[in-house]
């Protein structure tokens, strides 16, 4: 110990002056002047409204991409202090004072700067010489629409930042692998590529690009490991269990992660609400679960409730009656039954309560003890504001002539045995036995005369309809469109049952926030996530690949309102031609 003492203790560390030099001239294009303009930028309008959704913890649905990208972005404002307010109406509205803009930029400005380095050691780490490695560097630091993005709240310098360090990351675990396998750093570098793989995936989907091109790769070195003699068959297993757990295992573990945050802290209801089933809005607080709150659990025969269709196309709406007709002649000359439209409205009204009754029995209210509605159970349904049964019958639709019509026929009052009965078919049971519930089943009614399953068509109805969307009955008919949820629910009780509330049996009262798992939550936000993408119409500044190479496009971010200064993302016709022209070189010398 005395002798350890005596002796000095030396550190040594090796910098490349090169890679300091480029961090330094990235950092100065990107950082430099961050906060010009003071102005929304184009998309910051978009990606300003989710961070103020993330400071007041609302909840949102954005089809762009998985919410890392957008949560980085959010951390920026939440490290500036913004307090998310701030209206984010329009390109070109001037920033408040409360506006954090430095601090909002400043991620994507960091990682659009690390970006340059980051080409030079890939470059390097292909043994390519150091001018070669230079010289892509250079390119990075001076093509003008990586600097354009990288200087404004946007997604794009974030993905490319975490796509380049995944490749890095996996070439310098390759290379490490001839050297020292299982080393601490040969574990650094392949746990930095599966995490750079997930994070480039988080950010945007078209990250899944580079993560298939590492995955790629990895599976043809594993493939030469499998065939490598000289290794024992315990090491090619720990070899082949290290890369699927670093590369398949934790990529997963962290893209649930994100979800999982983003769902933690957007718990309160907003105004994507309406996109998501009744169960997601009732795990939210406020919004729908401020109306759930304390309505019974179980539908039982005297239940007043909206059902809403789970579909959600084109609109969330809920099974709607009202006193007007159907037409008598259509404009096509095709002829209805003239009885009371039901459609599927988009907005909450009285018209959209329904009550559910025992065909055996002539009341609507719920006795004492209530008398659950079990999967297979018939019953009719009786619209609570015209008291009429809901019916379908072998009269067309009217803008789906391949369907029965659906209305509203006959008081309840009127005894007609048999007719107007419906089937309950519970979709998403456990059992054969199970109780119909509150919110969280999925069910189809299925008219016992006709065989005919009670859908939503989607198609708007005419202005005799309200422009109210179609409900037909329709045949062997599968899908979404064809189920539907109690999302609102009382129990209909008489004077004297409501004078002897307290002595009845209390009902079971829906708890979503305990019943909806993250994993439910996460699965549907997914869903919709990808159904909403694949949706998409085609965006006004959409360009084909090929405008881009030969820069016969741009794009105008924004124009100052007083003087001729203008933001363009444009390419640099340096840095495009010449790569443009070495891709073409390398495929012939390739072919």
């Amino acid at each position: 110990m005395l002798e350890f003492l005596k002796r000095p203790v030396v550190v040594t560390a090796e910098v490349n002056l090169t890679v300091v030099a480029l961090a330094a001239a990235g950092l100065l294009s990107r950082l430099w002047q961050l906060t010009y303009p003071r102005a929304v930028v184009f998309d910051e309008v978009y990606y300003g409204q989710y961070i103020s959704f993330y400071m007041k913890r609302v909840f949102f649905l954005d089809d762009s991409g998985p919410p890392f990208g957008h949560m980085l972005l959010a951390l920026g404002g939440y490290i500036g202090g913004f307090d998310g307010n701030f209206l984010w109406n329009r390109i070109g509205a001037e920033y408040s004072s409360n506006v954090p803009v430095w601090s909002l930029r400043l991620l994507p400005a960091l990682a659009g700067a690390l970006s340059v380095p980051v080409a030079y050691q890939i470059v390097a780490e292909l043994h390519f010489s150091h001018c070669t490695a230079m010289g892509a560097a250079l390119l990075m630091l001076i093509e003008n629409a990586l600097i354009t993005q990288s200087r404004l709240m946007l997604l794009e310098s974030l993905l490319i930042f975490f796509n380049l360090l995944a490749v890095l990351s996996y070439l310098k675990f390759s290379n490490s692998q001839k050297h020292s396998p299982f080393s601490p750093a040969w574990w650094f570098w392949l746990t930095l590529t599966g995490v750079a793989c997930s994070c480039a995936v988080g950010v945007k989907y078209m990250g899944v690009f580079t993560y298939l091109l590492v995955l790629a790769v990895a599976a043809v070195h594993a493939w030469q490991l499998i065939g490598d003699k000289a290794l024992s068959h315990v090491c090619v297993f720990c070899h082949l269990l290290a890369r699927a757990v670093a590369l398949l295992v934790l990529p997963l573990f962290l893209y649930l992660l994100f979800f999982y945050v983003h769902l933690m802290l957007l718990y309160r209801s907003g105004p994507h609400d309406q996109i998501m089933s009744s169960a997601f809005q009732a795990s939210l607080e406020g919004g729908l679960a401020r109306i759930t709150q304390g309505q019974p659990l179980e539908v039982a025969f005297g239940s007043q409730v909206t059902l809403r269709s789970v579909s959600g196309k084109p609109l969330p709406c809920w099974l709607h009656s009202h006193q007007n007709t159907y037409p008598m002649i259509y404009e096509n000359g095709r002829g209805s039954s003239h009885q009371q439209q039901v459609t599927c409205y988009p907005f909450k009204d009285v018209n959209n309560w329904w009550i559910v009754k025992d065909p055996g029995r002539h009341q609507l209210v719920v006795s004492s003890p209530p008398r659950p509605v079990r999967h297979g159970d018939l019953v009719q349904l009786v619209h609570g504001m015209t008291t009429r049964f809901l019916n379908t019958h072998d009269v067309a639709a009217p803008l789906s002539p391949h369907a029965q019509e659906v209305s509203c026929y006959i008081d309840y009052n009127i005894s007609m045995p048999s007719q107007n009965l419906w089937r309950l078919d519970i979709v998403n049971r456990n059992s054969d036995t199970e109780i119909w519930k509150t919110i969280l089943s999925e069910v189809r009614f299925v008219h016992l005369n006709t065989s005919a399953v009670l859908k939503l068509s989607g198609a708007h109805l005419p202005d005799w309809g309200f422009r109210q969307l179609e409900v037909v009955g329709e045949r062997v008919s599968r899908g979404e469109s064809t189920v539907w949820n109690v999302e609102e629910h009382r129990y209909g009780r008489s004077q004297e049952q409501r004078e002897r509330e307290v002595e009845l049996h209390s009902p079971t009262q829906v708890d979503i926030s305990r019943n909806l798992s993250f994993m439910a939550r996460f699965s549907e936000l997914q869903w919709k996530m990808l159904a909403l993408r694949s949706e998409d119409s085609e965006h006004k500044y959409s360009s084909s690949p090929l405008d881009w190479v030969t820069l016969d496009t741009n794009i105008a971010y924004w124009l100052h309102p007083r003087t001729s200064a203008q933001i363009h993302l444009l390419g640099n016709v340096v840095v495009w031609t010449s790569a443009g022209l070495a891709t073409l070189l390398y495929a012939l010398l390739f072919l």
